[in-house]
């Protein structure tokens, strides 16, 4: 467990909750989530001694659960947050280790990028003074927060760059945190795109490896699930930005004036969080169609080569069906034909044959009947 008191301007590690939060700050307290059963009955002392509540029974329960969707709820104290992040490459490596199985070993193999659409539940319980939040173990969202937080003190020169850069209250740091979660789906965007192209151009290859039909249908699947996941996360952040505009700011802000631009600045911050979500969820309802598409390019594109192979077929049999009634006719058993006893009779019938044949292809050819298929 990780306690870190911040001030005005300034930010420190204690090796121990405070009895009270500073005049001009609040106290973080960040844990992995296997460890919050050991440390749950501390939390609690902590969240009423500084927050002036413990945490309700449901909600430590929905703080320890790594399944939980994306989901908001308060209380007449505190809000509780459950944000959804990517899953880190060595979290799903580490997922395909353990749930590694020989029948699905033979299936085909997906794109990496796919497999990247895996997430984590990160849980946040704000209050005024205090900000609990709950990590998959060895989680970046807080790790990079705190570095990042440590190189701009190093950086700032003065103190009103300290301040801008400082969180001013929990739920400020809480929207900081998930903001950081969300960049990484935009960044995930153009490795999506990216995919899905490859597993397009091969399904629309004239003759596509089965194992192409596989992989969009996996790539579809993963698609839905990036868009519930990101509905998940704009119903739970639009029902905290409605608690933000209609509930005023308390504790250490008493000037109205400040509390009300720090106020606004929270209901900015979330506004922003919400965009870049709806942008990732938009991007995904493209590439979902995109794929819709494709297979159905692709189906027509079948229709097409067989409606070429038909035609083909067609028009050799209706140019041998002539020349078949013509040897079927010099073919009977009569005694009185016309060229039956003539030496020169089977040259003029192959001269008719040819003439009749070569007249058909030319007709054909210009009615277009048999055309070459560019490539």
């Amino acid at each position: 467990m990780n306690i870190v008191e911040f001030t005005a301007g300034s930010m420190r590690f204690a090796d121990a909750v405070p009895d009270s939060a500073p005049d001009d700050g609040f106290v973080w307290i960040y844990l992995d989530r296997g460890d919050l059963a050991h440390h749950l009955p501390e939390l609690q002392a902590a969240a009423q001694r500084l927050g002036g509540s413990a945490l309700l029974d449901l909600h430590v329960n929905d703080l320890a659960s790594d399944t939980h969707p994306s989901h908001y709820d308060s209380t007449s104290v505190y809000d509780m947050v459950i944000f959804r992040r990517l899953a880190t490459q060595a979290e799903v490596q580490a997922d395909r280790a353990v749930d590694r199985a020989p029948a699905r070993t033979a299936a085909a193999p997906e794109p990496e990028v796919f497999s990247r659409i895996d997430s984590r539940a990160v849980g946040f319980a704000v209050f005024d003074r205090l900000l609990i939040s709950v990590h998959p173990p060895g989680c970046y969202a807080a790790v990079s927060y705190v570095q990042r937080l440590a190189a701009d003190a190093k950086v700032a020169v003065d103190a009103a760059a300290v301040r801008n850069r400082t969180p001013q209250g929990p739920a400020d740091l809480a929207l900081r945190m998930i903001n950081t979660m969300v960049d990484s789906y935009l960044d995930l965007r153009k490795d999506l795109t990216d995919a899905l192209e490859a597993a397009q151009n091969e399904l629309l290859q004239p003759d596509p490896e089965h194992d192409a039909w596989n992989a969009m249908m996996q790539a579809r699947g993963h698609l839905h699930v990036l868009q519930d996941l990101c509905e998940e996360q704009q119903d739970a952040m639009q029902e905290w930005l409605d608690t933000l505009r209609e509930l005023p700011l308390s504790g250490y802000a008493a000037e109205p004036a400040l509390a009300q631009q720090r106020r606004d600045q929270l209901v900015a911050r979330a506004r922003d969080v919400m965009e870049h979500i709806d942008r990732v969820l938009h991007h995904a309802r493209r590439l979902e169609q995109s794929a819709d598409t494709v297979v159905q390019i692709h189906f027509a594109a079948q229709g097409h080569r067989t409606n070429d192979i038909m035609r083909t077929l067609t028009a050799v049999t209706a140019i041998f069906l002539p020349l078949n009634l013509f040897t079927g006719f010099f073919g009977m058993n009569f005694e009185h034909l016309p060229l039956i006893h003539s030496t020169e009779g089977m040259w003029a019938a192959l001269a008719l044959l040819v003439a009749l044949a070569v007249g058909i292809l030319v007709i054909f050819q210009r009615r277009r009947y048999l055309t070459r298929s560019r490539r």
